[in-house]
């Protein structure tokens, strides 16, 4: 019985651990799916970057800063039908230091 116990509790940490949260708080993401948030080149499902004649698998960093005053740096890939794909994030913390 004991062991039973241990593992669900074990099983219900872990379930939380991998739960997805709120990709403003997330620091780094890499790979495919990565939701857009606010500031986000395709937030709201439209692009508002005009790529022109830019070729498929181009890549290039979108900067700016979220909600809570982080600096959020996103790269995006251009795919085979023109519309944008965010493929990497990372959010920095701004920091005030002491007259820097």
């Amino acid at each position: 019985m004991k062991q039973l116990l241990v593992m669900v509790l074990a099983t219900v940490v872990l379930t939380a651990c991998n739960s997805t949260g709120n990709p403003e708080f997330r620091a780094i993401d890499y790979g495919p799916g990565i939701a857009p948030i606010a500031g986000s080149l395709t937030y709201g499902g439209k692009s508002k970057a005009r790529l022109g004649n830019m070729p498929v698998g181009y890549t290039f960093t979108h900067e700016f800063l979220n909600g809570f005053g982080n600096r959020v740096e996103e790269r995006y890939r251009v795919l085979e039908d023109g519309s944008l794909d965010i493929y990497s994030r990372r959010i920095t913390p701004i920091t005030i230091g002491h007259g820097y």
